[in-house]
C-alpha cells in the first residue's frame, strides 16, 4: 500500500502533499521536512531506497515471539530526482521498490505527456491536472494503473488538462508562461 506522494523542489518547498493514511499535521510536517532533508544530501550515485524514518516506523516490541498479523504499516521511502524535483513514495514493505520506481517514471511521463514538456510552473498554477493524473493512477494507496496511454487518455476524458496559448513556447522545467508579469495561463 502506498501510504503518501510527495512532490518537492530543490528548496524543499512541497508542490504536492497526498497522504493516504490519517495522520496529525504536525506529524505530517515533520514527516516532510525530515523526508527532505534525508533524500536531498544523499548524492545522485546514491540508490533510490530508503527506510522510513524513526518518526513513522512501527514501534519495536520486545516480544519477539509475537508474529506480525499483517504488514500494513509504512516502512519505505522510494524517490527519484528530475532536473528541479523530487517525486517520493512512502510505502509499505508489501509493496516492490522497483514497480514504485516504474510507477514515478509513469507519473512524469504523464504530466509530460499533458502538459508538453512539463516544469515545476505546471505543478502549481495546474494543481488539478496533477491531481487529476494521481487520482487515474492511485485510489486509496491502492495502485490501480500503470498504463501510460490509459492514464493520460483518462485525464483528458476528465477535462483537467488546460492547453497553453499558441505562440507561447518554452523548454521543460524551465520558467516560462508570464507574458507582461502575468500568469498567462494554458
Amino acid at each position: 500500500m502506498i501510504n503518501a506522494v510527495l512532490v518537492f523542489n530543490n528548496s524543499g518547498q512541497p508542490r504536492l502533499t497526498k497522504f493516504y493514511t490519517q495522520l496529525d499535521t504536525s506529524v505530517q510536517q515533520r514527516l516532510i521536512s525530515e523526508i527532505f532533508t534525508l533524500v536531498s544530501h544523499r548524492p545522485a550515485s546514491a540508490c533510490n531506497f530508503l527506510p522510513l524514518p524513526p518518526l513513522l516506523a512501527p514501534p519495536q516490541t520486545s516480544k519477539p515471539s509475537t508474529p506480525p498479523t499483517h504488514n500494513d504499516t509504512p516502512s519505505l521511502i522510494t524517490y527519484r530526482h528530475y532536473a528541479t524535483l523530487y517525486f517520493i513514495l512512502i510505502s509499505t514493505s508489501t509493496e516492490s521498490p522497483l514497480a514504485l520506481l516504474d510507477l514515478i517514471q509513469v507519473f512524469v511521463e504523464a504530466l509530460d505527456r499533458l502538459f508538453e514538456n512539463v516544469c515545476e510552473l505546471d505543478l502549481i498554477f495546474n494543481f488539478e491536472t496533477l491531481h487529476a493524473v494521481l487520482g487515474e493512477m492511485i485510489v486509496g494507496g491502492v495502485v490501480v494503473e500503470t498504463g501510460l496511454e490509459k492514464v493520460v487518455a483518462g485525464v483528458k476524458g476528465q477535462g483537467k488538462v488546460a492547453k497553453r496559448p499558441v505562440g507561447e513556447g518554452r523548454v521543460g522545467f524551465g520558467i516560462g508562461g508570464f507574458r507582461e508579469g502575468v500568469w498567462s495561463g494554458r
